[in-house]
């Protein structure tokens, strides 16, 4: 399963993924696109991309061991849930007006919903599990629950995207050694009906 830093190789996956489909235009450079947070000061990039929550999903079953290997038992791994906010950067828009903003806004979630799915294995190479994939989707929240965002970090609403990757398996790092079997017995019992009419 996932180790670590999945979670920041989900968010340089969306970046990656936007850098490559948004450059030359609407957005001239791919350093303009950064995974960051708006209450960044002095930054010049021109979309940012933050993680703004992280959720274990509770309702999704679990084992409570897997093997490793043949004498081994790994604790499972946990789900969890990525929301992200995708905004313009007000404090570097370097001229933007309201229809360059929309423009950039639009092109992005074109790209998001044309590549919502990544498996793990294509962010972390070396694993050996085939796990289901992430999906990037529309985070189903309502506008109030944005401003909320936006106040949490002290500042004024304005137009952005918000997403939700998931489900996102974090691994555990616990092993449990299981007793090998040293000897067995077996034994052969045959029932049936003694005598006869």
């Amino acid at each position: 399963m996932a180790d670590y830093p999945i979670i920041s190789d989900v968010s340089n996956f969306i970046v990656k993924t936007l850098r490559e489909k948004m450059c030359p235009e609407p957005i001239p450079s791919p350093n303009n696109i950064e995974v960051s947070s708006p209450a960044d000061q002095d930054v010049d990039y021109i979309v940012g991309l933050y993680l703004y929550d992280i959720r274990e999903e509770n309702d999704i079953t679990r084992p409570n061991t897997m093997p490793r290997g043949r004498h081994q038992l790994q604790k499972p791994p946990r789900p969890y849930s990525l929301y992200y906010m995708l905004f313009i950067n007000g404090s570097g828009q370097m001229g933007l007006k309201a229809p360059d903003i929309q423009k950039i806004i639009g092109r992005a979630a074109q790209i998001i919903n044309d590549n919502a799915a990544v498996y793990p294995n294509q962010l972390q190479t070396w694993l050996d599990t085939q796990e289901p994939p992430i999906v990037v989707s529309q985070a189903k929240i309502t506008l109030e629950e944005k401003v909320r965002v936006w106040q949490a970090i002290n500042k004024p609403y304005q137009i952005s995207l918000f997403y939700r990757a998931a489900p996102v398996f974090l691994s555990s790092e616990i092993v449990i050694d299981t007793p090998r079997v040293a000897s067995a017995e077996f034994g052969l019992h045959i029932t049936g009906e003694e005598g006869g009419s």
